[in-house]
């Protein structure tokens, strides 16, 4: 879980951002160092970017945990930490992301097609509605339903991932409530 979390403390948008020489994304827009607002701030690119540095820094442990024949609860704990330590990181004053990109990543190794589903479910939304903070929200609630399914053995883990996810967007579930969410 320590490797996990260690993991999880490497903030994609702000490699992506300080090696394409722009601000750093936490000093503008939402303030978040994620996706959305890196998306929303410096274009597809440096987004796309973002997305597969946040998706792939937890992978190798990930990869660890499972060859080192952990059963499925240790390695959500494992998960669960690259989570924790994308949402916390120490080195950044406890100040990241919400960790959806990275919840992907994790998902992606411990349950492929439960991250797949959940993320053809955010693309669409995302693409119909232009909203992230909806398409996150309703993607996090289908990845429990979807991994009874599918992953059966991972549903307590996904669970725990889902609301984390959920506890990051409270925010964003006002901001929803009152209309002002930011739009895609």
């Amino acid at each position: 879980m320590a490797l996990g979390y260690l993991s999880g403390t490497w903030l994609g948008a702000l490699t992506v951002c300080r090696l394409a020489g722009v601000r750093d994304p936490r000093l503008a827009g939402s303030c978040n160092p994620g996706f959305s607002n890196v998306l929303r701030l410096y274009g597809t690119r440096l987004a796309l970017a973002t997305l597969v540095v946040d998706a792939a820094k937890g992978m190798p442990v990930l990869w660890l945990a499972m060859a080192m024949g952990m059963p499925p609860w240790a390695q959500g704990l494992v998960g669960l930490g690259v989570l924790l330590g994308h949402s916390y990181p120490a080195w950044h004053r406890f100040r990241g992301g919400k960790a959806v990109a990275s919840a992907f990543g994790v998902m992606l190794v411990l349950t492929p097609w439960v991250a797949l589903v959940c993320a053809t479910l955010w693309s669409l939304l995302a693409w119909r509605v232009r909203t992230a903070a909806i398409a996150t929200l309703a993607s996090a609630a289908l990845a429990p339903l979807a991994s009874i399914w599918l992953a059966p053995d991972y549903v307590g883990v996904v669970i725990a991932f889902t609301l984390l996810v959920l506890a990051r967007h409270v925010l964003n579930i006002r901001r929803l409530g009152r209309g002002n969410e930011p739009g895609l």
